[in-house]
């Protein structure tokens, strides 16, 4: 079929408000398991590290870059193609390769064999949410487009949410061992991937600046520099990196933390507890922070990087308190603050990173995107956390290392606070002169 015959076709089905929102629903869906996957070691965390032997270094290592390096190097090509290709193709393929690497996770006998299945899980989900947010941007218009890329980020709480479930119900009474949730967990990806290829239909690409057909489009360079010249795509992508550098590294090691300050815990009821939590509070953040952005980004643009400026001023203190009281329900309640407030900044982060990329780059911006991010943020979070632990353990022991090096994270919170507000007196600029070029 010629482009132009896709293009009607596909503005058909996208035009159909119900449909739209059934492709939000399932590419969120997507979403959520990729962060299934993604947090299910730090759950896990306490229990790999006694059935293999290893120390917090090496759980840093797992936790971190093992997955995130290949994550985002791949994740540059994949939206390369993206932005040529058919994007449900690829989001199934990846869904699917994921999916089955977090099931054979379940089979590693040792910590090689389970570092490579880490690495495999990272290739897979490079290949998620670029093409993803190209295809939300088609379907919804600028101004509601952080509302709607708010919606897809709500994979994150509620995926994160379903692995601490899933946890606690194949752990409760040591049902079940930690390989056991591993593979329970990743084969209902592969289904969800063939749900997602025989509903969802290639929507038809903003006709304005998309190539026409057999006419190039630009080159993976070309696009990098269109984004890099742009202060406003760099400053936000630079807030949530250092804001989800904190983020990264007290999700997959919280529970380690708790399990060693709190002897004696009933670890299946903080599973639900923490599930709970992101499923309401920081799920909460994440759907307000978009909704409040749209909004309030009506009247004052600068809204967009303000808003996860300020929830951020909120939740940090919470943060560090967390970290010094000594009643375990205290501390939940203190870091769920900071999960409500940190969940505001994915919305206008994300709408950002489609509204100040031309047309037909959008899949690659949020490629370079999350780039960026990962590299610092999941990269860097949980593995820097991990080494900073272990360094301290023969001076401190290992609760109190590891409670040291979870207060560091105050650092790189800060640093998000302080280029938020930066971008905050960057973004009329660059918002203005992305619609004086027809984006």
């Amino acid at each position: 079929m010629s482009q132009s015959g896709v293009a009607t076709a596909s503005k058909t089905e996208s035009g159909s408000k119900a449909y739209r929102n059934y492709v939000l629903f399932i590419l969120t869906l997507v979403y959520a398991f990729n962060f299934i996957d993604r947090q299910i070691v730090g759950i896990l965390s306490p229990f790999i590290k006694a059935d293999l032997g290893l120390d917090d270094a090496q759980l840093g290592w797992l936790k971190g870059i093992y997955f995130a390096l290949l994550y985002t190097i791949v994740g540059i090509p994949i939206a390369w193609l993206a932005d040529r290709y058919n994007r449900v193709n690829i989001i199934a393929i990846s869904l699917t390769m994921w999916s089955g690497f977090t099931a054979a996770s379940g089979f590693a006998a040792n910590y090689f064999q389970l570092a490579m299945a880490r690495i495999g899980v990272g290739i897979g989900e490079a290949g998620g949410s670029p093409p993803a947010h190209s295809i939300i941007s088609d379907l919804f218009p600028k101004e509601k487009r952080a509302g709607a890329l708010a919606i897809y980020s709500l994979g994150i709480p509620f995926g994160i949410m379903l692995a601490f479930f899933a946890s606690a119900f194949f752990l409760q009474g040591g049902k079940a061992d930690w390989r056991t949730v591993m593979i329970s967990v990743g084969l209902p990806g592969i289904a969800l991937a063939i749900l997602l290829k025989f509903t969802v239909k290639e929507p038809a690409r903003s006709a304005a600046k998309a190539p026409a057909e057999g006419v190039k489009g630009p080159t993976v360079w070309t696009s990098v520099k269109a984004l890099l010249s742009v202060p406003t795509w760099w400053g936000m992508a630079l807030g949530i990196s250092f804001a989800s550098f904190g983020n990264y590294a007290i999700s997959t090691w919280i529970i380690d933390y708790y399990v060693r300050a709190f002897a004696g815990l009933d670890i299946t009821l903080l599973l639900v507890v923490f599930g709970i939590t992101n499923g309401t509070a920081y799920a909460g953040g994440v759907w307000l922070g978009g909704v409040i952005a749209d909004k309030w980004g009506k009247t004052n643009k600068k809204a967009y990087a303000l808003l996860p400026a300020i929830t951020l001023i909120i939740g940090v203190p919470a943060f560090y308190f967390a970290l010094q009281v000594q009643d375990l329900w205290t501390s939940v309640a203190l870091l769920t603050i900071l999960l409500f407030t940190t969940g505001f900044y994915f919305g206008p982060c994300f709408a950002m990173a489609q509204t100040l990329a031309p047309v037909n780059v959008r899949a690659m911006s949020t490629a370079l995107f999350f780039f960026v991010l990962n590299i610092i943020a999941l990269g860097g979070g949980p593995t820097i956390t991990g080494i900073i632990s272990q360094a301290l353990v023969p001076s401190l022991g290992e609760t109190e290392a590891l409670r040291q090096a979870l207060l560091y994270l105050i650092i790189p919170y800060a640093i998000a606070i302080l280029v938020f507000f930066w971008t905050s007196t960057k973004i009329v600029k660059d918002w203005d002169a992305a619609e004086a070029s027809g984006q």
